[in-house]
């Protein structure tokens, strides 16, 4: 048995990959740790996860950032926050060491710097996660949202290259923080976070199909490519009464989130509030924040903070969301139409291959207003070719995924022997 760490960043549908991973391990007779904020300390221990929480007051704080869901600004934001709560997650790695003794396995995102940090001055190997496609910035592969997505396109190959190595337009957000951490604990830092910390050479897991985000010749030969983790905590945490009387009460709804991390959503609802008028369709909206819906909902729509889209997405016509990949794929194992609404980061790549494969639309959340997405949602429920489509996403999720058993020996085959102190 190995104690296993697990630093995941960000918000449900970066961490619950993690609480999934923490699951398998945990059958493999492992011990397994969580480090991240607390508010998602409830969610791990009932998968039976060891959680040690730190400070979550800055990443409120960034949540509530309106420019967090901005092109480009969002990656500003959110690169300079992890920097920022480097510390914290130092902190709290020195308290788990002291508890339960050195980890012999790390597992975080590229953008989990301390953890880079943690592989560098202990020696404990390191897997990097990649839960979507852009995170492994190719210059095979220019991802939609990337700056000068279009332009880089129309390169050679060669020259994307080259630009690609040169210019890293987000590092100076986060560099001030890695270079004051490193020195504080005596590590030599990095000339730039994109070239020679983003992503570990012990290891990256890919968690998505081939057919969602094909291998590209310039990741890392170190790379496992799996599939999705689809994990959205169904075994603890199951639908209300209330919701379960409104989905048997009548005809399929259309779903609608902004994501669980959007603090900023109320033109979304009451766009969505109106679409649902004018198609005359039953709604569920789900978002964390109730107080983002418009008052005196019709009996046709319901509000609820939490429902578990594996379990819901099933009673739905339609499923309208931000598009960040773990929405996509539960939105893929329904064999749902998908509407996406996408703001920065993953997710107008996500569009963009949802697109391709003929399953949904996407539409920037700067046009998201009746007269432009009106149409699109019709497409969504009248299209059989789009519902064909996104049955066959389902069929491919379902018929090609990989044993968990191969994952799991992969990730243990680069632990190795804990120590018990912390320099």
């Amino acid at each position: 048995m190995s104690k296993i760490l697990l630093l995941p960043h960000g918000t449900a549908g970066d961490v619950l990959p993690y609480i999934w991973l923490g699951r398998q391990l945990i059958q493999r007779g492992h011990s397994v740790t969580m480090i991240w904020v607390e508010s998602f300390l409830p969610a791990a221990e009932r998968a039976g996860i060891h959680y040690v929480p730190m400070p979550g007051a800055g990443f409120e704080k960034l949540l509530l950032n309106p420019d967090l869901w901005l092109p480009h600004k969002g990656l500003q934001e959110g690169f300079a926050f992890a920097g920022e709560c480097m510390g914290d997650y130092l902190k709290a790695f020195k308290a788990s060491v002291e508890h339960d003794g050195m980890p012999a396995l790390l597992v975080a995102p590229h953008i989990n710097f301390a953890a880079r940090l943690l592989r560098e001055k202990h020696g404990v190997p390191l897997i990097s996660v990649v839960l979507y496609p852009p995170a492994f910035i190719s210059a095979h592969e220019i991802c939609s949202g990337m700056l000068c997505a279009g332009l880089m396109r129309k390169l050679p190959v060669f020259v994307r290259k080259i630009i690609l190595s040169l210019v890293m337009p987000y590092d100076r957000f986060a560099m001030p923080h890695v270079r004051r951490n490193c020195q504080e604990h005596g590590v030599p830092p990095p000339r730039n976070l994109q070239r020679h910390w983003w992503l570990s050479p012990d290891g990256v897991l890919a968690l998505f199909p081939g057919w969602y985000g094909k291998a590209q010749p310039d990741w890392p030969a170190n790379t496992l490519q799996w599939d999705f983790p689809l994990e959205d905590l169904a075994e603890e945490r199951s639908m209300s009464p209330e919701l379960v009387a409104f989905l048997a009460a009548g005809e399929k709804p259309l779903v609608f989130t902004p994501g669980t991390g959007n603090l900023h959503a109320r033109a979304f609802f009451e766009t969505a509030l109106e679409l649902c008028s004018r198609l005359g369709c039953r709604a569920v909206f789900v978002t964390r924040e109730l107080g983002q819906v418009p008052d005196c909902l019709p009996e046709t729509v319901l509000a609820v903070k939490y429902a578990p889209f594996s379990t819901l997405l099933k009673h739905a016509s339609v499923f309208v969301h931000h598009g960040g990949i773990g929405s996509v794929s539960q939105g893929f194992k329904a064999g749902v139409p998908q509407f996406i609404v996408f703001m920065g980061f993953d997710q107008p790549d996500n569009a963009e291959r949802l697109e391709g494969m003929g399953a949904g639309v996407g539409l920037d959340v700067r046009k998201f207003d009746v007269r432009r997405a009106l149409p699109l949602l019709r497409k969504c429920l009248e299209d059989p070719a789009m519902r064909q489509n996104a049955d066959a996403c389902t069929k491919r999720l379902r018929e090609n995924r990989p044993p968990v058993g191969a994952l799991m020996e992969w990730l243990e085959h680069r632990t190795r022997p804990a120590s018990s102190s912390c320099s």
